[in-house]
């Protein structure tokens, strides 16, 4: 199974057992002790995230050497998402490395559980970031921050962001699930005098409740069983930059009213703290709730929705503009056959159906259907029949593909039919089909690569 991987640089032996023990298991570690050894590790094994101590040899006792090599790993590559940890607790320090561009910044001794977590959302934004930057590269001209169209709903979506970019007022972006809010998110960061400082993304109906708070606003030392040292919650992270609250219609009621003092006042309590931190963040925030309806029975607040309310962005269904499919279809096409290092067209036919289908999933479904069809296609066309069934209607007998006279399948063919099969299932849905069949994301994605590679 393939791990995202992670460097983590510390001169201390006994740390980096702790760290490697307790983060083995989702990761792909790799280890530094020193900034040359820390470099030529991040070139060689091409990390997206970096646990940093700030003090490294050959003055342990110094963070100059921490920052330093901080400021050479961003140099190296500006995507990389660097979380310092550190024994020198000192604000001045933190300041420093925050302002050298550091993600995010732990005091030691450290949390796991807290880790893990920051982690989770640390490879999360370094992926969406990096993903954002290849997709410009492949795509067309006239592309907009990643977003592509050329439909008159489209274009009105790019000359609202345009729009709304230019004020600091709270954004409520709307739309089914698969449209693209957390791009349209982004598109409006990277647009605004905002841009260069963090994009912080989280959805609000991933975190458990009870860690919820804590993660938005930060905790004090002793504010809960486990919290051995402070630290910041994502509203302060946000310093200076964006906050991107998804599925907000989740949030739960009483963090609803914390929410709303926050952007009203511009500052937030810790918990378990009787101080108020000021905050400098623009909000936007997403749903695809009615949250007007969800205002009337009763489980959104007001006051909250007219607060994230002020500017409202919709992001069409892709059944409201069909038009774009051809160009969606040409651009996620060449990016799979380009990660494949393959050539993939398709017939007239299988693109009438993709034009008449409803895609209740949207764009995200399209891309899905086109990853799957790649896979089962034996040739560089993709022909009507290696779309998923509720597309064309026709069932495909899976098993029956490649069976062999004296009905032997060889292991490598009957587990490729399954994961196929899984995806058919779950309409292509590669988190869903990954969670069926037992396994992670990312070996999903390598498995459907190999799959493209051999036809």
């Amino acid at each position: 199974m393939t791990k995202t991987r992670l460097l983590i640089v510390d001169d201390d032996e006994d740390i980096c057992t702790q760290m490697k023990w307790a983060l083995a298991k989702d990761y792909d570690i790799v280890l530094a002790e020193d900034r040359p050894s820390a470099m030529e590790m991040f070139r060689s094994a091409k990390p997206s995230v970096v646990l940093l101590d700030l003090g490294l040899p050959p003055q342990s006792g110094n963070p100059e050497e921490g920052l330093a090599t901080l400021s050479e790993l961003i140099a190296s590559d500006r995507l990389i998402k660097v979380v310092i940890i550190t024994g020198q607790a000192e604000k001045e320090i933190a300041l420093r490395a925050i302002g050298a561009g550091a993600y995010d910044l732990l005091v030691k001794p450290v949390e796991v559980e807290e880790l893990k977590m920051l982690l989770k959302r640390c490879f999360h934004v370094a992926q969406l970031e990096r993903e954002h930057w290849e997709m410009q590269q492949l795509l067309p001209g006239d592309a907009f921050e990643g977003m592509l169209g050329t439909s008159t709903l489209m274009r009105k979506v790019f000359d609202t962001v345009r729009k709304v970019a230019t004020t600091d007022a709270p954004v409520l972006i709307l739309g089914e699930s698969g449209t693209g809010k957390e791009m349209g998110a982004l598109a409006i960061h990277r647009k605004s005098s905002r841009k260069d400082g963090p994009f912080v993304a989280i959805n609000c109906s991933a975190i458990p409740e009870t860690l919820l708070e804590s993660e938005l606003f930060g905790h004090v030392r002793g504010a809960f069983t486990g919290a051995t040292h402070p630290k910041d919650g994502l509203l302060a992270i946000a310093e200076g930059g964006t906050v991107f609250l998804d599925e907000i219609g989740e949030l739960p009621t009483d963090l609803q009213a914390k929410l709303l003092r926050a952007i009203q006042e511009k500052e937030i309590r810790p918990v378990g703290s009787v101080k108020r931190v000021p905050i400098n963040v623009r909000i936007l925030a997403a749903t695809n709730r009615d949250l007007e309806r969800a205002v009337s029975e009763g489980t959104f607040r007001r006051d909250l929705f007219f607060r994230l309310n002020v500017l409202t962005l919709r992001i069409p269904a892709l059944r409201e503009r069909r038009q774009d499919i051809p160009l969606l279809v040409a651009h996620f096409l060449e990016r799979i056959g380009h990660d494949a290092g393959i050539e993939k067209t398709i017939s007239d036919e299988a693109l009438k159906a993709l034009l008449n289908y409803d895609w209740p999933g949207n764009v995200r479904e399209l891309e899905n259907s086109l990853e799957r069809a790649c896979a089962l296609s034996s040739a560089n066309e993709i022909q009507i029949r290696d779309l998923p069934t509720q597309i064309y209607g026709a069932p495909i007998d899976l098993m029956a593909m490649s069976q062999p006279s004296n009905g032997i399948v060889p292991m490598a063919e009957l587990e490729k039919q399954t994961i196929l099969a899984a995806l058919a299932h779950v309409n292509g849905d590669k988190m869903l089909a990954a969670r069926l069949l037992g396994i992670g994301k990312t070996t999903l994605y390598r498995k459907l690569k190999e799959y493209a590679s051999q036809n």
